[in-house]
């Protein structure tokens, strides 16, 4: 059987919000990402090197649309989303002490089996964000610990 060419990563990620004004206070306010597309249905925030996040106004990417003439799918998704940015291990307790003093409070802290640790907190539209340092992946390039 025929293989497909390797994936070279995830480009972008997706979260769905209320407000694109009140989600740019909190990811390029408080979280300090640098907006790189501002829309009035979508903001793109650099989220690293070739990584974008993705912000979208809820309800109003459903139908389908285009751009220059070109066909982009419609696409929502209900209810809390997640997802995960990498820090590095050292920044960690500056991350939390940072978040703590913005009153961002931290729901759970957890650290994985092969000892990477991760915080979480919510967006202003209850979305869970996790700041995750290297060794909970098995792909991970910086990883050091044992195999999960």
């Amino acid at each position: 059987m025929a293989m497909p060419p390797p994936i070279k990563g995830i480009l972008e990620t997706p979260v769905y919000v209320d407000d694109l004004a009140q989600s740019h206070a909190f990811y390029n306010g408080i979280l300090g990402l640098e907006r790189m597309l501002d829309g009035d249905r979508i903001n793109a925030y650099d989220a690293g090197p070739s990584q974008t996040l993705l912000v979208f106004l809820r309800g109003v990417c459903e139908a389908d649309t285009t751009i220059s003439g070109q066909l982009v799918p419609g696409h929502s998704m209900d209810g809390v989303g997640h997802f995960a940015f990498r820090i590095d291990k050292s920044a960690l307790a500056c991350w939390v002490a940072y978040l703590e003093e913005q009153a961002v409070a931290i729901e759970s802290r957890v650290t994985w089996p092969a000892g990477g640790q991760s915080i979480y907190f919510r967006d202003p539209f209850d979305n869970v964000v996790e700041l995750a340092t290297a060794d909970l992946w098995p792909n991970d390039p910086d990883k050091v610990g044992s195999a999960i």
